[in-house]
This record gives C-alpha cells, structure tokens and sequence, in this order.
C-alpha cells in the first residue's frame, strides 16, 4: 500500500455541496420511482382484482420487466428516450411494477369474509367497501410491498450512473474509473444509508396507518 488513507476526509469536506446534491437527485429519482410505480400497479391490481383472469397475464408482463437486466434495459430504451432521467425512470418502475401488484392483490385478498359481509351489510357499494374497509385492512400488505420496492430501488438507482443519472451510483462510478475509493465509500455508504433509512421509515409509516394494530399488541 502507499500508505494514504482509505477515505480522505479532506476532500469530503471540501465538496460536500457535491455530496448533497447527488444524494438529493438519488432520492429524487428513488421516489419518483416508487411512486409511479406505485400509481400504476394500484391500478392493475384494481384490474386484477376485478377481472381475476387478467391478473395471471399481468403478473407475468410484469414478471419479464423483472427479470431484465438492468443494463440490458438501458440498451434498449437508450436509442429511444436517450441518455435522460426518463430512462432512468422507465428502467425502475418496471422493476417495481411485480411487487407491488402482488402485494396489493394479496392483500386485498386477505381481509376476512366476515368483514367484506359487515360492510355490505351496512350498505356500502363495491367502491365504498374497497376503500373503506378493503385497503385499510389491507395496508399492512401494501405498505411492505412498498417498503420492498423503496429499499430496491434505492439500490438500482446506483446502476443508471452508467447512462449519466444515478445520484450517488455517478460517485461510486467516478471513484471505480479514478481508483479513488473515497468517492466509491461514500457513495455506497450514503446508498446504504438511505435504504436503511427508507426501511425504518416505512416501518414508522405502518404503524402510523394501522393504530388498531399496536392496541392489539399492547393488550396481548
């Protein structure tokens, strides 16, 4: 070795204006992801749910987007949306798409009979009971398939630094083709850091939504 230091604390000082920003873009990116994703895999599994022979060609489109690699992706959506965010955005919420509509079929799925018979018993239409009584009941599901698709997709982010975006992926990638490995720990540090973030905060956000939840436990 040559005896520097593995992480120069200097140059981080001196450019944490740089540090932010690429971190900021990374979270932007990230929820710009899941929330897109979010929106459309609502909808089809509101599709699903209603035509249950859809749902088997649905989950199995959004299946293949799943299981292409990510830089395969880019070399296909490259020579049509270029080298932009938009392709950066494209390539994540297709990588979100399967978990979340399986979370939200299965979840809605999961309330009890006994509860859809009480609310059209209390005369609530097909819509009143989804939103009233089946989506609440099935948020925990939900909010896990979230949490799921937020904590990946904060570390796909990282790989479309190879098309200019990526947030914190673009310091990892300057410090791989630098050979300066303070870019390349920060940048995964601070990628790691966000995930963990992301994970805790989902966690806090269910217990928010599902208070009859931590009343069961309290009187366990």
């Amino acid at each position: 070795m040559n005896g520097k230091p593995l992480i120069d604390w200097h140059w981080i000082g001196t450019h944490l204006d740089d540090i932010w920003g690429m971190t900021v873009e990374h979270l932007v990116l990230a929820f710009i992801a899941v929330g897109v994703g979010f929106l459309i895999s609502f909808a089809l599994a509101l599709i699903a749910l209603r035509w249950r022979r859809s749902y088997g060609p649905i989950t199995a489109v959004a299946g293949l987007l799943y299981v292409i690699p990510s830089l395969a992706l880019f070399a296909i959506l490259v020579p049509i949306t270029g080298l932009s965010p938009l392709t950066a955005e494209i390539a994540l919420v297709s990588y979100t798409i399967l978990i979340l509509v399986r979370s939200t079929v299965t979840g809605i799925d999961g309330v009890p009979v006994e509860a859809k018979e009480a609310a059209d018993g209390m005369g609530f239409t097909g819509r009143g009971r989804l939103w009233r009584v089946e989506v609440p009941l099935a948020t925990p599901l939900i909010v896990a398939g979230l949490r799921i698709a937020a904590v990946t997709t904060i570390g796909l982010v990282t790989v479309s630094a190879l098309i200019g975006q990526g947030g914190l992926g673009r310091l990892i990638n300057e410090g791989l083709q630098t050979s300066f490995p303070t870019k390349t720990i920060t940048g995964a540090v601070l990628s790691v850091a966000l995930a963990v973030i992301a994970d805790v905060g989902f966690v806090l956000l269910l217990r928010r939504l599902t208070p009859w939840s931590r009343a069961r436990d309290g009187s366990s």
